[in-house]
Protein backbone atom coordinates (compact mmCIF):
# COMPACT_ATOMS: atom_id res chain seq x y z
CA UNK A 1 0.00 0.00 0.00
CA UNK A 2 0.98 3.54 -0.59
CA UNK A 3 -0.03 6.44 0.81
CA UNK A 4 -1.30 9.67 -1.23
CA UNK A 5 -1.51 13.34 -0.60
CA UNK A 6 -5.64 13.37 -1.22
CA UNK A 7 -8.00 15.41 -0.46
CA UNK A 8 -9.93 15.96 1.90
CA UNK A 9 -7.44 13.39 3.71
CA UNK A 10 -4.61 11.17 2.85
CA UNK A 11 -5.81 7.83 0.92
CA UNK A 12 -3.90 4.33 1.33
CA UNK A 13 -4.00 2.97 -2.42
CA UNK A 14 -2.51 -0.07 -3.88
CA UNK A 15 -1.31 0.16 -7.30
CA UNK A 16 -1.23 -3.49 -7.93
CA UNK A 17 -5.49 -3.28 -7.96
CA UNK A 18 -5.08 0.39 -9.38
CA UNK A 19 -6.26 1.46 -12.99
CA UNK A 20 -6.42 4.62 -14.68
CA UNK A 21 -9.41 5.45 -16.16
CA UNK A 22 -9.27 8.09 -18.77
CA UNK A 23 -12.93 8.80 -19.63
CA UNK A 24 -13.64 10.56 -23.31
CA UNK A 25 -10.75 12.13 -24.38
CA UNK A 26 -12.22 12.56 -27.48
CA UNK A 27 -11.87 14.69 -30.47
CA UNK A 28 -15.68 15.33 -29.83
CA UNK A 29 -14.89 16.92 -26.74
CA UNK A 30 -10.79 18.15 -26.47
CA UNK A 31 -11.09 19.43 -30.15
CA UNK A 32 -11.79 22.57 -31.96
CA UNK A 33 -14.34 20.92 -35.08
CA UNK A 34 -15.78 18.97 -32.15
CA UNK A 35 -19.01 18.17 -30.72
CA UNK A 36 -18.41 20.78 -27.40
CA UNK A 37 -16.89 23.08 -29.85
CA UNK A 38 -19.81 22.95 -32.07
CA UNK A 39 -22.03 23.23 -29.09
CA UNK A 40 -20.01 26.81 -27.68
CA UNK A 41 -18.39 25.43 -24.75
CA UNK A 42 -15.07 26.72 -24.00
CA UNK A 43 -11.94 24.54 -24.91
CA UNK A 44 -9.37 26.64 -23.57
CA UNK A 45 -8.51 24.41 -21.00
CA UNK A 46 -8.09 21.22 -22.69
CA UNK A 47 -4.55 20.97 -23.99
CA UNK A 48 -3.78 21.39 -20.05
CA UNK A 49 -6.06 18.14 -19.33
CA UNK A 50 -4.24 16.65 -22.44
CA UNK A 51 -0.77 17.35 -21.09
CA UNK A 52 -1.94 16.40 -17.60
CA UNK A 53 -3.25 13.22 -18.30
CA UNK A 54 -0.53 12.22 -21.27
CA UNK A 55 2.17 12.79 -17.88
CA UNK A 56 0.67 10.74 -16.19
CA UNK A 57 0.05 7.79 -18.66
CA UNK A 58 3.31 7.86 -19.26
CA UNK A 59 3.98 7.15 -15.46
CA UNK A 60 1.45 4.60 -15.01
CA UNK A 61 2.58 2.15 -17.88
CA UNK A 62 5.95 1.50 -16.35
CA UNK A 63 5.09 1.43 -13.14
CA UNK A 64 2.17 -1.17 -14.58
CA UNK A 65 -0.91 -0.01 -13.74
CA UNK A 66 -3.79 -0.59 -16.03
CA UNK A 67 -4.80 1.97 -18.50
CA UNK A 68 -9.05 1.52 -19.60
CA UNK A 69 -9.91 4.50 -22.27
CA UNK A 70 -14.38 4.97 -22.23
CA UNK A 71 -14.98 6.40 -25.52
CA UNK A 72 -18.48 7.56 -26.39
CA UNK A 73 -19.68 6.43 -29.55
CA UNK A 74 -23.18 5.45 -31.55
CA UNK A 75 -23.84 3.21 -34.73
CA UNK A 76 -24.30 5.63 -38.00
CA UNK A 77 -27.95 4.82 -37.63
CA UNK A 78 -28.12 5.98 -34.02
CA UNK A 79 -30.14 2.54 -33.02
CA UNK A 80 -28.05 2.66 -29.89
CA UNK A 81 -29.19 5.81 -28.38
CA UNK A 82 -32.10 5.40 -27.19
CA UNK A 83 -34.70 6.49 -29.48
CA UNK A 84 -37.27 9.33 -28.85
CA UNK A 85 -38.27 7.55 -25.70
CA UNK A 86 -34.94 7.77 -24.20
CA UNK A 87 -34.23 10.83 -22.21
CA UNK A 88 -30.05 10.51 -23.80
CA UNK A 89 -31.76 10.89 -27.15
CA UNK A 90 -33.50 14.27 -26.35
CA UNK A 91 -30.16 15.68 -23.49
CA UNK A 92 -26.91 14.55 -25.10
CA UNK A 93 -24.92 16.84 -26.51
CA UNK A 94 -23.98 15.70 -29.93
CA UNK A 95 -27.84 14.06 -29.60
CA UNK A 96 -29.53 17.07 -29.96
CA UNK A 97 -26.94 18.77 -32.58
CA UNK A 98 -27.67 16.27 -35.02
CA UNK A 99 -31.88 16.85 -34.31
CA UNK A 100 -31.73 20.31 -34.53
CA UNK A 101 -29.10 20.21 -37.59
CA UNK A 102 -30.02 17.22 -39.94
CA UNK A 103 -26.79 17.87 -41.76
CA UNK A 104 -24.43 16.61 -38.72
CA UNK A 105 -26.52 13.36 -38.29
CA UNK A 106 -24.32 10.12 -38.60
CA UNK A 107 -21.19 12.90 -38.01
CA UNK A 108 -21.04 13.50 -34.31
CA UNK A 109 -19.78 10.72 -31.87
CA UNK A 110 -20.53 8.00 -34.60
CA UNK A 111 -17.91 5.21 -34.44
CA UNK A 112 -14.98 5.23 -36.41
CA UNK A 113 -15.63 8.77 -37.31
CA UNK A 114 -13.00 11.74 -36.50
CA UNK A 115 -15.26 12.68 -34.03
CA UNK A 116 -15.55 9.68 -32.08
CA UNK A 117 -11.72 9.41 -32.27
CA UNK A 118 -9.36 9.66 -29.02
CA UNK A 119 -6.93 12.32 -29.65
CA UNK A 120 -3.88 11.80 -31.24
CA UNK A 121 -1.73 12.47 -27.92
CA UNK A 122 -3.47 9.95 -25.84
CA UNK A 123 -4.21 7.35 -28.20
CA UNK A 124 -4.60 3.85 -26.48
CA UNK A 125 -1.85 1.44 -26.66
CA UNK A 126 -2.05 -2.14 -27.94
CA UNK A 127 -2.33 -3.17 -24.25
CA UNK A 128 -4.84 -0.84 -22.72
CA UNK A 129 -8.52 -1.41 -22.74
CA UNK A 130 -10.77 0.21 -24.47
CA UNK A 131 -14.85 0.32 -23.72
CA UNK A 132 -17.33 2.07 -26.39
CA UNK A 133 -19.85 3.58 -24.15
CA UNK A 134 -23.13 5.41 -25.17
CA UNK A 135 -24.49 6.62 -22.01
CA UNK A 136 -22.59 8.85 -19.74
CA UNK A 137 -21.66 6.44 -17.20
CA UNK A 138 -19.23 4.05 -18.64
CA UNK A 139 -20.37 1.59 -16.13
CA UNK A 140 -24.38 1.93 -17.61
CA UNK A 141 -24.65 -1.20 -20.64
CA UNK A 142 -20.99 -1.75 -20.92
CA UNK A 143 -18.68 -4.55 -19.86
CA UNK A 144 -16.81 -2.38 -17.51
CA UNK A 145 -17.32 -3.75 -14.31
CA UNK A 146 -16.15 -7.09 -15.77
CA UNK A 147 -13.64 -5.71 -17.29
CA UNK A 148 -11.94 -4.31 -13.80
CA UNK A 149 -13.05 -7.45 -11.66
CA UNK A 150 -11.13 -10.21 -13.50
CA UNK A 151 -8.53 -7.94 -13.22
CA UNK A 152 -8.90 -7.41 -9.69
CA UNK A 153 -8.85 -4.12 -9.84
CA UNK A 154 -9.94 -1.50 -6.90
CA UNK A 155 -8.79 1.41 -7.35
CA UNK A 156 -9.93 3.71 -9.97
CA UNK A 157 -8.22 7.19 -10.78
CA UNK A 158 -10.46 9.22 -13.13
CA UNK A 159 -9.33 12.08 -15.54
CA UNK A 160 -11.21 13.62 -18.84
CA UNK A 161 -13.73 15.50 -20.00
CA UNK A 162 -16.40 16.48 -18.89
CA UNK A 163 -16.05 16.51 -15.14
CA UNK A 164 -19.36 17.22 -14.65
CA UNK A 165 -20.81 14.92 -16.94
CA UNK A 166 -19.27 11.72 -18.34
CA UNK A 167 -16.74 11.73 -15.48
CA UNK A 168 -18.74 12.68 -12.52
CA UNK A 169 -21.41 9.71 -13.53
CA UNK A 170 -19.13 7.15 -13.79
CA UNK A 171 -17.36 8.31 -11.22
CA UNK A 172 -20.06 7.96 -9.28
CA UNK A 173 -21.31 4.56 -10.38
CA UNK A 174 -17.96 3.43 -9.44
CA UNK A 175 -18.76 4.26 -6.03
CA UNK A 176 -21.66 2.88 -6.21
CA UNK A 177 -19.92 -0.85 -6.98
CA UNK A 178 -17.61 -0.57 -4.39
CA UNK A 179 -14.60 1.16 -6.30
CA UNK A 180 -12.39 3.73 -4.68
CA UNK A 181 -12.73 7.34 -6.85
CA UNK A 182 -9.98 9.25 -6.93
CA UNK A 183 -10.06 12.50 -9.45
CA UNK A 184 -7.72 14.04 -11.09
CA UNK A 185 -7.94 17.94 -10.86
CA UNK A 186 -6.04 18.83 -13.45
CA UNK A 187 -6.51 15.97 -15.34
CA UNK A 188 -10.32 17.04 -15.86
CA UNK A 189 -12.38 19.90 -16.98
CA UNK A 190 -16.24 20.75 -17.15
CA UNK A 191 -18.48 21.23 -19.91
CA UNK A 192 -20.14 24.75 -18.74
CA UNK A 193 -18.92 27.33 -16.36
CA UNK A 194 -16.38 27.32 -14.07
CA UNK A 195 -18.80 26.55 -11.33
CA UNK A 196 -19.68 23.72 -12.48
CA UNK A 197 -16.43 21.88 -11.93
CA UNK A 198 -16.43 23.37 -8.45
CA UNK A 199 -19.47 21.69 -7.65
CA UNK A 200 -18.41 17.94 -9.06
CA UNK A 201 -14.91 18.66 -6.70
CA UNK A 202 -17.08 19.28 -3.73
CA UNK A 203 -19.35 16.59 -4.68
CA UNK A 204 -16.36 13.98 -5.29
CA UNK A 205 -14.54 15.29 -2.03
CA UNK A 206 -17.54 15.26 0.01
CA UNK A 207 -19.59 12.62 -0.97
CA UNK A 208 -18.07 10.25 -3.21
CA UNK A 209 -13.95 9.70 -3.43
CA UNK A 210 -11.01 11.85 -3.41
CA UNK A 211 -9.03 14.18 -5.18
CA UNK A 212 -5.30 14.60 -5.98
CA UNK A 213 -3.44 16.20 -8.96
CA UNK A 214 -1.30 14.96 -11.78
CA UNK A 215 2.06 15.51 -10.25
CA UNK A 216 1.38 13.87 -7.30
CA UNK A 217 0.17 11.04 -8.58
CA UNK A 218 3.63 10.86 -11.41
CA UNK A 219 5.49 11.22 -8.42
CA UNK A 220 3.58 7.99 -6.59
CA UNK A 221 4.04 6.14 -9.46
CA UNK A 222 7.53 6.75 -10.01
CA UNK A 223 8.30 5.72 -6.48
CA UNK A 224 6.19 2.67 -6.99
CA UNK A 225 8.29 1.97 -10.34
CA UNK A 226 11.39 2.25 -8.81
Amino acid sequence: MQQLNARPEPLEVDFARSAILVVDMQNAFASKGGTLDIAGADLAGAPGVVRAIRSVLDAARPAGVPIVYLQTGYKRDLSDAGGLRSPNYHKETAMRLMCAKPELKGKLLTEGGWDFQIVDELAPQPSDIVVVKTRYSGFAGTTLDSQLRVRGIQYLFFAGIAANVCVESTLRDAYFHDYWPILLTDGTMQAGERSAYDATIFNVESFFGWTIDSKQLCAALAAKGG
